[in-house]
């Protein structure tokens, strides 16, 4: 099987014309009701947090956006508990430049960009969809 990314700001037309024998699936926070719970903002409810004893996040993106440091402001655990699929998002034109991501809510361990998809939104994902689509 072969899955290909493409972005959401193309056109579909065109899209649908390039893969004309492809399976499209718009996986986002605002596709039909039955591909959107593929979506990391989707609040599946109960995920662990990655190196976070007894801490838990309704979203995929509540913790990546959580575990996010700015040169302005640490990580917020508040957007752990966001189930709107809105409002999750940090960005640096309200906290400033992102400096890394922190390696779990306690730690003092940062990762860079490559390092915390890897140890932390992968995961994250993984165990959304091993625990919610069996």
């Amino acid at each position: 099987m072969e899955i290909l990314i493409e972005s959401r700001r193309k056109n579909i037309s065109s899209i649908n014309e390039k893969y004309k024998d492809y399976v499209i699936l718009d996986l986002t926070s605002i596709s039909e009701e039955k591909w959107v719970k593929f979506s990391p903002f989707y609040p599946h409810g109960n995920i662990p947090v990655p190196f976070s004893n007894n801490f838990f996040s309704e979203t995929v993106e509540g913790i990546w956006q959580g575990l996010k440091v700015f040169e302005n402001e640490n990580i917020d655990i508040n957007t752990f508990k966001i189930m709107s699929m809105k409002g999750i998002k940090r960005t640096t034109r309200k906290h400033g430049k992102i400096i890394r991501h922190q390696k779990g809510v306690g730690s003092k361990e940062r990762l860079n960009y490559c390092d915390a998809k890897k140890l932390i939104y992968l995961p994250t994902y993984k165990w959304v969809l091993e625990n919610n689509y069996p």
